[in-house]
């Protein structure tokens, strides 16, 4: 048996662009420094948060006339929350920094997500070590995990062991909530003067960590080709068989960029979109009579059959949905802590009882529902205690209730089809797959670019990479103080500073092109059919930025 796939072999061999400031080398740089910044929102609260940290400039680097002499600096780095293709990339790209800088660096990975820089758990991470995961997908080279570095005791344990491993600088590579840690380590570091600086760097296949200085999270492109890819495969099929309804859900819980990019890609019939649904305040029976409108019209054009992609998130942008989600949410405490629930025997009890404890128009939505969703909305919360949408088949919900409907209609004589369906939802598929070209370079230039920040004394930030859609030697390499993007939010019942969530923009340019088709491509079936991501070849195929990227910076 073959220890590699023919393909992983020829991707280790990739050797990623960089932008030219910093191919001409990490030592040198000159860095340029912008105004002072402040939070998004909710400044005051967040600077008395941050009060060591608050107010930092942008960043960027340009090439200096003469070479830097780099010290001695031993990093840690962490993978923090789900997966994203391009992780092992950022860390081979700050490893090849910290090499070039000086060659006595070292880089310590920690083990099994945050966590890791807790307990201690490491490996060395050498060239030999690093070599075997160039260019791949996944984060198994160290792992990743979810806990949280929020508490006085976990930041005073990773102050030990960065101590032990002589480490001077931390890049945590997450999302919105592991680069809001990633913040709060860098300002505990700073009150304490342990010298220790702490670098982010954007991941999340949701998309929803970007501002004008983050284009685009990494991960995002690779995973909404591998989804764009499997729908083209199923809009084939319906095409052909042109008897089956699918409804294709598509990971994004807080943002529909995934599903929005997808869309475009290939032109389903119908693509929901989360903002738009919250922002029309329209309710779970109107979006089902606006799909079913489709349906039938469709039918009377002799079609039978058509494709609908659905934002993972989608049932909390429903407003009867989200307020009875969020009221579902506010009696968590009291179900726990309710013997008779905590003892139920079957759902139906647990189902009066929390019927009991919702509001009249809460209990009336929470009510409707299928059992099916109704027990899915029961399921373990997620770390925020908050009901875990990502497993509420909303696909499904949606299915029955279109079912229904078109039952009625055929009743009365206005509907005359036969709706067959198919239920699909991708998620996992994505997070872990090869790193198109677009988010290798990516991914291994917020890397290199990572450790820039560091080797000038930068903490509190996140590594930024930008003007993404012109070649990569043209990109813009510098840093964006994590503050900056901050506001407060309830969590657990208590207000506490995050990463302001980047929704889709229902005025911009991306949303106005699906806007403007949205009629042709129900009725006239436009399906694009992008087939797999191609890793070799031209470069206005294998170098493809996301259609987001592309609309947005026209």
């Amino acid at each position: 048996m073959r220890e590699l796939s023919p393909l992983q072999t020829e991707r280790l061999k990739y050797e990623p662009k960089l932008p030219q400031t910093l191919a001409n080398g990490i030592n040198m740089l000159v860095m340029k420094q912008g105004n002072a910044t402040e939070a998004v929102r909710d400044k005051e609260d967040i600077k008395r948060i941050f009060s060591n940290t608050y107010g930092k400039p942008v960043v960027t680097f340009e090439t200096s006339d003469k070479k830097q002499v780099s010290e001695i600096k031993n990093v840690g780095v962490i993978l923090s929350g789900g997966q994203a293709p391009g992780g092992h990339n950022v860390i081979a790209g700050l490893f090849d920094a910290l090499k070039q800088a000086n060659a006595e660096n070292k880089l310590y990975g920690f083990l099994g997500g945050p966590s890791g820089i807790i307990d201690g758990k490491y490996v060395e991470i050498t060239s030999d070590f690093i070599d075997k995961y160039r260019n791949t997908g996944g984060f198994d080279i160290i792992g990743s995990g979810r806990t949280k570095l929020e508490t006085e005791e976990q930041f005073k344990k990773s102050l030990e062991v960065c101590k032990k491993l002589n480490i001077s600088a931390v890049v945590i590579i997450g999302g919105d909530d592991s680069n809001t840690n990633a913040a709060l380590l860098a300002e505990w570091f700073v009150k304490n003067n342990t010298g220790i600086q702490v670098i982010g760097c954007p991941k999340t296949i949701d998309g929803d960590l970007k501002n004008e200085q983050i284009e685009v999270s990494f991960g995002f492109d690779t995973a909404t080709k591998t989804y764009a890819e499997l729908i083209g495969n199923i809009q084939r099929d319906a095409n052909s068989a042109k008897k089956y309804w699918h409804f294709i859900k598509i990971m994004g819980r807080s943002a529909s960029h995934v599903a929005l990019e997808a869309g475009l890609q290939t032109q389903p019939n119908i693509t929901l979109i989360s903002e738009e649904v919250e922002a029309k305040k329209m309710s779970l029976k109107q979006i089902v009579d606006s799909i079913c409108d489709v349906i039938v019209r469709r039918v009377d054009m002799g079609k039978n059959f058509g494709i609908i992609v659905i934002p993972e998130g989608l049932i909390e942008f429903i407003p009867e949905m989200k307020s009875m989600i969020a009221s579902l949410n506010d009696i968590t405490h009291d179900l726990e802590n309710d013997s008779n629930y905590t003892n139920a025997k079957t759902l139906k009890e647990k189902f009066d009882i929390i019927l009991s404890k919702l509001d009249e128009n809460n209990a009336k939505v929470f009510d409707s529902l299928p059992e099916l969703i109704k027990s899915q909305l029961l399921m373990d919360r997620d770390p925020h205690g908050n009901v875990q949408v990502s497993k509420i088949e909303t696909e499904k919900l949606l299915i029955e209730m279109i079912k229904k409907n078109l039952s009625e209609l055929k009743k009365q004589g206005k509907y005359t089809g036969k709706f067959s369906d198919q239920a699909h939802f991708f998620g996992y598929e994505g997070r872990c797959a090869f790193p198109s070209n677009f988010d290798a370079d990516y991914c291994y230039s917020l890397g290199f670019n990572a450790f820039a920040l560091i080797n000038f004394g930068l903490t509190g930030y996140l590594s930024s990479v930008r003007n993404l859609v012109k070649p990569a030697k043209e990109w813009i390499a510098g840093g964006v103080p994590l503050t900056m993007m901050m506001n407060m939010e309830k969590r657990h019942g208590e207000m506490k500073p995050v990463i302001q969530k980047a929704l889709v923009k229902l005025d911009g340019p991306v949303f106005k092109e699906l806007e403007a088709h949205r009629e042709d491509w129900a009725m006239n079936d436009r399906y694009l059919f992008p087939g797999a991501i191609q890793y070799f070849g031209p470069t206005e195929v294998c170098d493809l930025v996301p259609v987001t990227l592309q609309l947005e910076h026209k």
